[in-house]
């Protein structure tokens, strides 16, 4: 019985937030385009899949998970990027890459959100020819999933789950999900709360802000990530003995400049970081110039506007003069 009623409940929520129209074929289950199209508060994401043409990827064949920025979500972003901006003048391309950074190719239920999880998007990093993708962090607590850190870190909130579609489910959310950078990929884990607080003591968070078009950037980077579990507290003690200098080059000696390196194309040999020394990777472990003792990467691929994120098991250490 309490089913029965979870589900009547759910399907009258649907019915009020995406109210069809009446033809001969409401019967039919509809696609994410034609729920988009239908829902008179997604007016705005319906002129935007027109814009960028993306009305026939979402209506034809293939499974996808949609997160459908509201109006008022749309409105608060335009906002945003400046007071004349909106749907209709927004640079296309931009309005695309948008657009994509809300989908996932294949269909997840809220039921199926672990407590976390990463997840590729379809937005693509680059228009180079079989580009990554930009990755999403999706978080579970209780009923209430949030997006890339919720939307005081760009990301947003699920406002209403599991409208069922043809072709996949849609999520309706109450912010438009900007593509993150590393800094925001690093903030929305709480996995990497340990090392974002220290680049922001050292004050090097501008730096992995910096996009890959600017003038003079140091973007694209590759951070080895240590999660919170790697600051030990002997780490902890050896780190708060350095000099402001040297706390700059061990969070530094974690990046490599210039270089957007997947996890399937890390080189052999030594590899340069943005500190200068260098470290060699041999499968999944690293060995610094520091301890020689090998660090585990065990997380790959968070890809970020300007840069990738891989996960690591412990602290590496330049070599200290």
């Amino acid at each position: 019985m309490k089913n029965s009623i979870k589900k009547m409940f759910v399907a009258a929520l649907a019915i009020t937030l995406f109210s069809c129209s009446d033809d001969d074929n409401s019967t039919q289950q509809q696609t994410i385009a034609d729920i988009a199209i239908a829902g008179e508060n997604f007016s705005i994401l319906e002129r935007a899949l027109e814009r960028t043409n993306l009305v026939s990827t979402l209506d034809g064949a293939g499974t996808f998970t949609v997160f459908a920025p509201t109006n008022d979500a749309f409105n608060t972003f335009f906002q945003s990027l400046g007071s004349t901006v909106t749907v209709e003048n927004v640079d296309v391309n931009v309005l695309k890459a948008i657009l994509l950074n809300h989908v996932i190719g294949e269909e997840i239920a809220s039921a199926n959100i672990p407590a976390s999880v990463y997840k590729s998007t379809l937005s693509p990093y680059s228009s180079a020819a079989g580009s990554p993708t930009i990755s999403m962090f999706i978080q579970k607590s209780g009923t209430t999933v949030t997006i890339n850190g919720g939307v005081d870190n760009k990301g947003a909130v699920v406002t209403t789950a599991d409208v069922d579609a043809s072709n996949g489910v849609v999520h309706v959310v109450n912010r438009v999900i900007q593509i993150p950078n590393i800094v925001d990929h690093a903030k929305a884990n709480p996995n990497f709360s340990t090392l974002t607080s220290l680049l922001a003591q050292q004050g090097l968070v501008p730096a992995l802000q910096q996009t890959n078009t600017q003038q003079n950037t140091l973007a694209p980077f590759t951070v080895f990530a240590p999660v919170n579990t790697a600051f030990s507290q002997p780490v902890l003690d050896l780190y708060g003995s350095l000099s402001s200098d040297l706390k700059t080059q061990v969070l530094t000696y974690h990046v490599v400049s210039g270089l957007n390196v997947r996890s399937n194309a890390i080189p052999s040999g030594n590899i340069e970081t943005l500190q200068g020394q260098s470290f060699s990777i041999t499968g999944t472990s690293i060995n610094d110039a520091g301890t020689n003792v090998n660090k585990n990467i065990v997380l790959t691929d968070v890809q970020c506007s300007n840069g990738v994120v891989h996960a690591i098991d412990g602290v590496i250490l330049p070599a200290f003069n």
